[in-house]
């Protein structure tokens, strides 16, 4: 009897899954469409579905085809994976962590995997493979060292958590504005602008690159779903359950640190996107991580895709850096959460 139960809580679960990334994959498209369409330089609508569906002799010009094709879609895509890195890597901390806070930026995540990409650009600059190995690195040694320092004799409670995390994160842009003083006063203003978020620098192997990182790690943390609703209630009780808890632990710090520094190495530091998209998928669907890590990837996939076509074309031709378009909608969005 209770085998049959649970089955048929599991085919619900799998419906409602497939239901709610259903509609989500819908809107991703649409903000797709619409974001290829918009632009300092508008293009026409039934021309340019023309050409994405790859007919030819779609009525586009040559300078259309360019901007559509070698301009705006590597922009765009690299927008969607970047922030399904930083909304699954933000739904994973928050469930590890059992603190609706934990966020990539806020934990000083993004901030260390800025560190080594800086590194790689100051000290590796002929290597591009560099930057999202430093990455990674630099995400992973932040991660571990802000658990390390809000852990105390009763545990990790949300509030050293985020004390340890802003510790962290004061530290690293010391060291962020101590690699700024190396570099030459032409290089600053490029890498400034790309500290708050720049996509207009993305290559096609750091894109690919980046695009297999944002799947593998994402099928990695929807794997772990059910262990981290079990330590949701508590590592003690998800223990006597059954779950490896260390071992869990280590996978999730992993895949979502390999997020970040992905994320981080192509586009910079894009705050809020792992804060508020999770908090907005738990509430319009519930609590159960093996709906909110693949549902906050694909919307966190279609905010951040948002937030660049409006950080692009709010001052056309010149543009602005799209953390900061995400941290003026992630901003008053959290304190409304926050206050509710």
């Amino acid at each position: 009897m209770r085998s049959s139960e649970n089955k048929q809580q599991a085919r619900t679960t799998f419906g409602r899954t497939l239901l709610v990334c259903g509609v989500l994959v819908l809107l991703l498209i649409v903000v797709f469409i619409i974001a290829s369409m918009l632009g300092s330089q508008r293009l026409p609508l039934t021309s340019s579905l023309c050409a994405l569906t790859g007919a030819s002799n779609c009525g586009l010009s040559p300078e259309q085809h360019a901007i559509l094709f070698d301009l705006r879609l590597p922009r765009i895509l690299l927008a969607g994976v970047v922030g399904m890195c930083l909304a699954a890597a933000g739904a994973a901390y928050q469930a590890l962590l059992r603190n609706p806070l934990a966020e990539p930026y806020l934990l000083g995540v993004s901030n260390g995997a800025a560190v080594g990409t800086m590194m790689a650009l100051v000290f590796f600059g002929a290597h591009e493979w560099s930057r999202p190995l430093l990455a990674f690195a630099g995400a992973l040694l932040a991660t571990i060292f802000v658990y390390q320092l809000a852990r105390g004799r009763a545990g990790t409670t949300p509030e050293r958590l985020i004390l340890a995390g802003i510790i962290v994160t004061t530290f690293l842009s010391s060291a962020i504005v101590f690699l700024t003083a190396l570099m030459d006063a032409t290089r600053i203003r490029s890498f400034t602008f790309w500290l708050l978020g720049d996509l207009s620098g993305a290559t096609t192997s750091l894109l690919a690159l980046t695009f297999v990182v944002a799947l593998a790690g994402v099928a990695l943390l929807a794997a772990h779903a059910r262990p981290l609703n079990l330590m949701m209630l508590g590592e003690r009780d998800a223990f006597d359950l059954g779950v490896e808890t260390s071992r869990v632990r280590i996978t999730v710090f992993v895949a979502a640190s390999l997020l970040v520094g992905a994320s981080v190495a192509s586009s910079g530091s894009v705050g809020y996107v792992g804060l508020v998209v999770p908090h907005l998928v738990r509430l319009s669907f519930g609590g159960d991580n093996r709906l909110v890590i693949v549902a906050a990837a694909l919307a966190g996939a279609a905010f951040v895709i948002f937030a660049d076509t409006v950080a692009r074309t709010i001052i056309a031709p010149r543009e602005l850096p799209v953390g900061a378009i995400t941290a003026l909608i992630g901003a008053p969005l959290f304190i409304y959460l926050l206050r509710k």
